[in-house]
Order: C-alpha cells, then structure tokens, then sequence
C-alpha cells in the first residue's frame, strides 16, 4: 500500500509540473523545444486526416441509413456482433420489404387482374432495388467504412499515444532544462557572492597585517626608548614611556619626525652603534620590510634584500645612508637589521 501511495505522489507530482510548465509555455514565461519541421508537418496532417475521416464516416452513415432509429439499432446490433466476433446477418432493406407487401397485396387483389399483376410487376423491380441496395450497403460497409472505423479506432489511438508519450517528454526536457538554466544562475550568483567574500577578506587581511606593521614600529620606537634610558647615565631614575599611551594612542610617528624631548636628551641606537664604527665606516643591514621613498633624497627598500648603510656627523640618529649598487639615499633605522 506505501509503495502505491508513493507512485500516486510521484505521478501526481510529475503531472503538476508538466501542467506548469504547459501553462507558462502558453503565457510565453518558459522556453518551448521546437520538435522537426517534418514530423511538425506530420502531426498536422495526421490532425486534418482524423478530423476529415471522422466527418465523412458520419455523413456516409447517414447516407446509408437515412433514418436515424434505424441508424442507431444498426450501429447497435453491428457493435454486439462485433463484439461476440460472429458476422452480421444481412437485413431486409425498406424498398425490398416494400415490394414484398406489394407481391402479397396483389395475390390478395388477385394476379389475373390489372391492378394485381401491376403490383406484382412493380413489387418485384422494387425487390430488385432492394437487394441492389442491400449488396450497396454490404459493399461499403466492408471495403469502406470498415476501414475508416479501423483507422479511428486503431492506428489514430496508436498515433494519440504516442503524441502524448512525445508530448509529455517534450515537457520534461523543458522542465529539465528550467531547471539547469536557474541552477546555472544561481552557481554564478554564488561565485560572484563567494568572489566578492574573498576580496573582502583579502582586504581585511591586508588591513590587519599593516596595522600590525604599523604598531609593531610604534613598539620598537619605544623600546628604543626604554633602551636609551636604561644606558643614558643620568643623576635621577627615568621612566620608560607607556607603550599603549605613546604608541597607540598618539600614533607612531613618521621615520622623519623628530624625537620627543625626552629622547632627544638620550643618546639613540645609533649612538650606540657608533661606538663600535667609525664615523665613515661602513656595515651591511638586511631590510626588514618594504619603503617607499618620499622624496629623491630617500632610498626606496624592499623587504629580506641587503645593502650597505653609514652614517655622517650631525645626521638624524633615525636615519642612514644606504647604498645599493649605484643608488644612495637615506634609509630609516627601524627598517633595518644591522649585520656584524
């Protein structure tokens, strides 16, 4: 019982959206697969043979038996026949059954008289008529409407058939290829959405890691801070700078801006570097991350490559002269590792 259950819903199923898809093909809302011009061509002659042959049955029945009580007990009694398989026995016309009460009515009036052997001899032409008539009936019953009733009732049913068979998986394909139609939207919909998420993400990572650059600079200005007045011989104790008020808070300055006061009384790294070079001597320093220059008077560096860094009397101790081949410009420190 489940599984008749489950058939009748999937068939009813099936029926609701092949009748959607026939109702928005009429209103013109879905694409039709347009079937060969040929068998086009075919199902409408097919469709003008049925309609011409079922007319001319009707009318030739009409002929043939003009009466239609008649008409209806003949259809009647062909129907049973046909269906008991046995052959329809031949029936006495109207004009023969009139020339037979004609030969009985002159037997009555008596033969020997005019009147009498007039009916006789009129009886039996109408007789004649009769059978004629009945022989027409038998004919085109067998080799005409025979073959009418067999086309209507065999190879039309077979043709209707196989329409609606071809009818139905029209519609299933259409349906079909909705469905991937909207399917396709809809992926390329999604890969448009995921393709902007992406983005979205790459520029909030990007975000993140310069802010993290940006801060970590802060922190090392004021590490250096701390160092300075850690080594800075003074008569009273210093206090190293609150990293999150200074670097955080204020923003951490441009490798051009000038020290606070409080560092500008503490000899810098670079003091301390200084110690160990001479005033001209030169040392190699590997880039820490990517600068672009300001001005002509900057070098513009690029992260993990080496090149060859100075100092001069009076520069500003954030800043060195570094040289890479034939380009010179100042470079800021907190940029660099200085090599041994």
């Amino acid at each position: 019982m489940d599984f008749n259950v489950k058939k009748l819903a999937c068939g009813a199923g099936v029926f609701f959206t092949r009748a959607v898809q026939f109702t928005e093909e009429k209103l013109g809302q879905a694409e039709k697969t347009e079937l060969d011009p040929h068998l086009e061509n075919l199902i409408t002659r097919a469709d003008c043979t049925k309609n011409w042959t079922e007319k001319i049955l009707r009318q030739t029945e009409v002929l043939l038996q003009p009466n239609p009580i008649d008409h209806t007990g003949a259809r009647i009694e062909e129907f049973i026949y046909d269906k008991l398989d046995k052959k329809l026995p031949s029936r006495t016309t109207n004009t023969e059954l009139l020339g037979q009460y004609m030969v009985e009515a002159a037997n009555e009036f008596g033969p020997g008289t005019p009147y009498g052997s007039t009916l006789i001899t009129v009886g039996e032409y109408q007789k004649r008529l009769g059978g004629a008539e009945r022989d027409l009936l038998q004919a085109s019953a067998v080799g005409f409407l025979a073959p009418l009733r067999n086309f209507l009732e065999g190879d039309w049913r077979t043709i209707s058939k196989e329409r609606r068979l071809l009818e139905n998986r029209r519609l299933d394909l259409d349906i079909c290829k909705a469905r991937l139609k909207k399917a396709k939207l809809a992926e390329a919909k999604a890969a448009l959405n995921h393709l902007r998420c992406l983005q979205d993400f790459a520029e909030a990572q990007a975000t993140y890691y310069a802010e993290c650059h940006h801060y970590m600079q802060a922190l090392q200005r004021e590490l250096s801070k701390c160092a300075n007045s850690v080594s800075a011989p003074h008569p009273t104790a210093t206090v190293c700078p609150d990293p999150v008020s200074s670097a955080f808070l204020s923003g951490p300055p441009s490798p051009g801006a000038t020290v606070s006061s409080l560092s500008s009384q503490r000899p810098s790294p670079l003091a301390m570097e200084q110690t160990q070079l001479p005033v001209t001597g030169t040392r190699k320093a590997k880039v820490l991350y990517d600068y672009e220059g300001h001005d002509g008077s900057e070098l513009s560096l690029l992260a993990d490559e080496l090149i060859t860094v100075h100092t001069v009397p009076g520069m500003d101790p954030d800043w060195l002269i570094g040289e890479r081949g034939n380009q010179k410009g100042k470079v800021p420190v907190t940029y660099l590792e200085l090599l041994s």
